[in-house]
């Protein structure tokens, strides 16, 4: 069985996380920053905004529903979306109540990408969870947020979570909640998304495996016996426009080893679309054609650098990819 997908790609820009790397000194977020990038992001006519999570990270970084909360009010227009969650560190009970409401508030523009995490302790070690419950709790967590979000009584025995005869109002604006995108790379992460998502979404993988990703979603999401009109699907694209391939590799290289506070060039070289728009162009159809329907840009530069090069990804990469927007 092949995944029911659409067949109109749309686009989507991940939030710029810091206006520093940590040496310069400590970052403060400003207001008129985030209104003016939302602003800026709907103007240039993309599709979506997104924003990531850690709890605890190498650079600093705000909180996801939060920061898509005041994303909202700026636009009436934007989906909004987590690019991913990090749900196991979280009990999925307060957390069905943020994202109802979210929801709710939004008209229904929300996606709610949700992954295990696990690639940084920290995160773990400040909430308290192990790490090795991760992937058991993600699963669990799916089934209460389905189960509270009908907005009627509902009980729910599991491992970690257990609660008898509880309703959750208001109910979000999506009947039966927003659509969970699950992350992940492993068989068991995406034999979960296709059992209980209703989309797959990516990051630091190539075309090829995002194509074979889908090829172990799909089984399980037919074992399921999932009747729904679509799947989605989408891949967080680390991206450097520059005056060439090796320059943007470098600039590339070095914003993401200070972000993950590890040597990120060999990935760089493997994982990031950079150079031309053409070149950038040429590695986001090689997604379209694996399987993939919503590309999130995360630009990869200075902060200062932040209007300049997402004004330059909508005016010269967007519309060699017109053809696929329709």
């Amino acid at each position: 069985m092949d995944l029911p997908l659409d067949k109109k790609l749309t686009f989507g820009i991940q939030t710029i996380h810091r206006r520093s790397e940590p040496a310069e000194g400590a970052w403060l977020p400003d207001e008129r920053d985030g209104r003016t990038f939302v602003e800026l992001v709907d103007r240039l006519g993309f599709d979506s905004i997104w924003c990531g999570d850690h709890v605890a990270f190498a650079i600093p970084i705000l909180d996801p529903i939060v920061q898509l909360a005041q994303a909202a009010t700026y636009s009436d227009r934007l989906a909004i979306g987590t690019c991913v969650y990090l749900l196991p560190l979280r009990h999925p009970g307060p957390v069905a109540k943020q994202i109802a409401t979210l929801d709710l508030l939004s008209g229904g523009r929300l996606i709610f990408g949700i992954g295990v995490g696990g690639e940084f302790q920290s995160d773990f070690d400040v909430s308290g969870i192990p790490n090795e419950q991760r992937g058991a709790r993600l699963t669990e967590s799916i089934e209460v947020l389905r189960t509270l979000w009908r907005g009627e009584p509902a009980s729910y025995t599991g491992e970690h979570f257990d609660f008898e005869d509880i309703t959750m109002l208001p109910a979000p604006h999506q009947p039966g909640g927003p659509p969970i995108w699950c992350g992940g790379r492993q068989d068991v992460a995406l034999k979960r998304a296709g059992r209980l998502a209703d989309g797959y979404i990516s990051y630091v993988i190539t075309p090829d495996r995002f194509q074979r990703s889908l090829e172990t979603i799909a089984p399980a999401y037919a074992d399921a016996h999932r009747d729904e009109t679509s799947f989605g699907t989408g891949h967080l694209l680390f991206a450097r426009l520059d005056k060439d391939y090796e320059t943007a590799l470098d600039v590339a290289a070095h914003h993401l080893s200070v972000r993950y506070a590890m040597d990120f060039r060999d990935a760089a070289k493997k994982y990031c679309a950079l150079g031309s728009p053409a070149d950038v162009a040429a590695d986001i159809v090689k997604f379209y054609e694996a399987g993939c329907r919503t590309i999130v840009f995360d630009l990869i530069g200075p902060y200062e650098e932040r209007i300049e090069h997402t004004e330059a990804i909508a005016s010269d990469v967007l519309p060699l990819l017109a053809s696929y927007r329709h």
